[in-house]
């Protein structure tokens, strides 16, 4: 089995954060998103990955080269960014002669029985009901929950069930073809040539897709879901550190997430704070945020912020959303 991961985007909606820190390497409650579906993959018994790069895809290969070393791991380049349909099409020669692939979106964090996924006989995809369809690619299904009809960002959904970025494919010769047709004959959606749209052209060649509902899907791709995300995951069993130090003058109200090698002194940590390593903070109030690598924080109060790494901030009390390699002053 072999996996291929499209982590090409930019991350537009997390910018300022994304200018300098691919979307798939944000942390969520103490782990970067791609480690999430790199370590469900390997769960699963899948070795052999293959990653779709484009924006800062060398961090994201210096990443997974240093954090996974013993996996088989390849790198496409996709040039331009025409949609995950492009993309996958763009890794094509990579897996075209396996008898089955996984696609999983590089944004998306899943919880389910991958099981479920893996034991099917046929073609499969994760859905999620979800309260406005017009944002993601639709599924209509029939009776037995093979999908009829599959639509990308429909301005008039006729279903309320949402693919969640995880596939299985079982007939990866009629994926290819699929994906050529699309591309060949320039059928764009919003664009760009979305996996969705190819995913219907196999169904209309008579292939089977079948649906496997999730108990959970995190579309990290907006800073409110991320934050909501690091959230809900400290929450659960697994994430939250359990055994932290003493810092000087300081209570953590758990759950929270700090990382190795951090200065906390004269502060009010958590909850819900996930703290990259060697971080500083002093006289402060940090609460519902997320704060990277290195970063400096004096003398401020965050609640529901998002700080990048190598970022220091003094004398400031307010909401942030801001990149990596910023210096803020506010004393």
């Amino acid at each position: 089995m072999k996996a291929v991961i499209p982590v090409a985007g930019a991350g537009t909606k997390l910018r300022p954060l994304t200018y300098t820190q691919p979307k798939p390497l944000i942390p969520v409650a103490g782990k970067p998103i791609i480690s999430f579906i790199i370590d469900q993959l390997v769960a699963i018994g899948i070795r052999d990955f293959v990653f779709v790069i484009g924006y800062l895809g060398e961090k994201i290969r210096n990443y997974v080269e240093t954090a996974y070393p013993d996996l088989n791991k390849e790198y496409v380049v996709q040039e331009s960014r025409q949609g995950s349909g492009h993309a996958i099409w763009t890794a094509r020669t990579l897996f075209e002669q396996e008898d089955e692939i996984f696609i999983f979106f590089g944004d998306t964090i899943i919880d389910m029985d991958f099981n479920k996924i893996v034991n099917s006989s046929f073609s499969c995809l994760g859905i999620q009901q979800v309260e406005d369809p017009r944002e993601y690619g639709v599924v209509e299904m029939d009776d037995d929950g093979f999908a009829v009809r599959l639509v990308e960002k429909p301005k008039i959904p006729k279903s309320n069930m949402a693919m969640v970025g995880f596939y299985k494919i079982s007939e990866v010769k009629a994926l290819v073809e699929a994906l050529n047709f699309v591309i060949k004959n320039n059928i764009r959606t919003n664009g760009e040539f979305p996996l969705t749209d190819a995913l219907m052209q196999m169904i209309i060649y008579g292939v089977q897709i079948g649906t496997v509902p999730v108990n959970n899907w995190y579309n990290c791709g907006k800073y409110e879901v991320l934050l909501r995300t690091n959230a809900l995951l400290l929450e659960r069993g697994g994430f939250a550190s359990t055994q932290l130090p003493n810092y000087h003058n300081t209570i953590v109200i758990n759950p929270v997430n700090i990382g190795e090698n951090c200065s906390i002194e004269n502060s009010i940590i958590g909850p819900h704070v996930t703290i990259g390593h060697d971080a500083k903070i002093s006289s402060s109030i940090l609460k519902d945020s997320i704060i990277g690598n290195y970063a400096a924080i004096k003398e401020a109060v965050l609640r529901h912020s998002i700080i990048g790494n190598d970022t220091s901030i003094t004398g400031f009390r307010q909401s942030l959303n801001i990149g990596d390699n910023t210096e803020i002053d506010f004393g």
